[in-house]
């Protein structure tokens, strides 16, 4: 991961024209270079490398918590509304123009968040099932996606471009006023993020098991919705829904520590969001130069089939681990057995006495012979 994120992150500054060689980016960046490469290094490559790691690591975050709040490896925002109602609380001041300051701008996207999340657990019955809630949000995230559609029909052919670009998550042309805006969301979600941890540890055993430890599951589940909407709202309000990171980003945490719990997994699923989104941005940037693809594509493109491929990794890995299990309690079974068999060996027969069994003398007096040497004369 490391790896990843210094390569990405030396291409992401140097690459581009201008080109600015690796060993220039320090001065760049601390010196102050007045010079062409040193203002598009400081103002528009280091603002957009860092919003790519605070996305990511937000999506990633994001998508553990909803994966774990509702014990299903396949719940991301993109499948429960949020992303969705995101996007539409973005795309409709614009289409409709509304003039909204800067400093409120992540409101309509937050707002449109929490519609699709809320509408998604009151359809669903407030989080009873996690499975219901799955595929209620599916429907709530294709309506949502629908008036989405009618928003774009009605703008014209300026706002329809700007919002198709936006709708497929770009970090084009961000400055260093779309990172600030993000951190006193941040400062708000962390916090909660830590608080909420050890209660999706809880929640992965079950809602019978968790409502016997004390924790009340609907409301931690709706706790959880919430946290996830402050993460998401925010990123896709300035960059747009970067699709699957938070489905990636939960499965290669797991992956790399399979027996680690949510406490564990968090911090690793926000790192590797940051870096799946900084490794995407690159060739988004380069691979069709001059013309910039969206970051939500390639995020789409190689993070479904990497999604799929660790799930179906560590099914194999836990069916391994269940039958190497079952053969330990075969083998310790079939100890017992034979302990078992070794001391009912050693048992003498019924009506038998063990001096007799052995042809030693009894308490009362000589040895008896043994059992098939008695004859008519010892009898009488």
């Amino acid at each position: 991961m490391v790896v990843l994120l210094a390569v990405s992150s030396v291409c992401a500054l140097s690459l581009g024209t201008p080109y600015v060689p690796p060993h220039r980016l320090v001065a760049a960046v601390l010196e102050g270079d007045t010079t062409l490469a040193g203002i598009v290094v400081s103002e528009l490559r280091v603002p957009r490398l860092l919003l790519a790691l605070v996305a990511g690591a937000c999506l990633g975050a994001a998508g553990l918590v909803l994966q774990e709040a509702l014990r299903n490896p396949l719940a991301v925002p993109e499948m429960l509304g949020v992303s969705s109602g995101a996007a539409l609380g973005v795309a409709a001041p614009l289409v409709l123009a509304f003039s909204l300051p800067a400093a409120v701008q992540p409101l309509p996207a937050i707002g449109g968040a929490a519609l699709g999340g809320g509408l998604t657990l009151l359809v669903a019955g407030i989080g009873r099932s996690p499975s219901a809630v799955l595929l209620t949000g599916a429907a709530v995230a294709a309506a949502l996606q629908a008036a989405l559609l009618v928003l774009m029909v009605m703008a014209d052919q300026l706002d329809l471009q700007l919002i198709y670009r936006y709708l497929l998550g770009s970090l084009s042309a961000r400055t260093w006023d779309d990172v600030t805006d993000l951190w006193p969301w941040l400062l708000v979600a962390v916090p909660a993020l830590v608080l909420c941890a050890p209660v999706l540890s809880v929640l992965r055993l079950g809602d019978e098991d968790a409502e016997a430890l004390g924790v009340r599951a609907q409301r931690a589940r709706l706790a959880a919705l919430a946290i996830a909407v402050v993460l998401i709202a925010p990123v896709t309000a300035v960059c747009g829904p970067v699709a699957w990171v938070g489905f990636l980003a939960p499965h290669l945490s797991r992956w790399f520590a399979p027996a680690a719990g949510a406490v564990r997994w968090l911090p690793w699923s926000a790192a590797w969001g940051a870096v799946v989104v900084a490794v995407a941005d690159v060739p988004a940037r380069l691979a069709l130069a001059p013309v910039e693809t969206p970051a939500g594509a390639w995020t789409a493109l190689l993070g479904v089939p990497a999604g799929v491929a660790l799930m179906r990794s560590g099914g194999r890995r836990a069916a391994r681990h269940g039958q190497d299990a079952s053969a330990g309690t075969r083998e310790q079974s079939s100890e017992l057995r034979n302990t078992a068999s070794g001391v009912t060996d050693e048992v003498p027969p019924a009506g038998v006495s063990r001096h007799a069994h052995r042809g030693e003398p009894g308490p009362g007096g000589p040895a008896s012979p043994p059992l098939g040497t008695v004859g008519t004369e010892d009898v009488r």
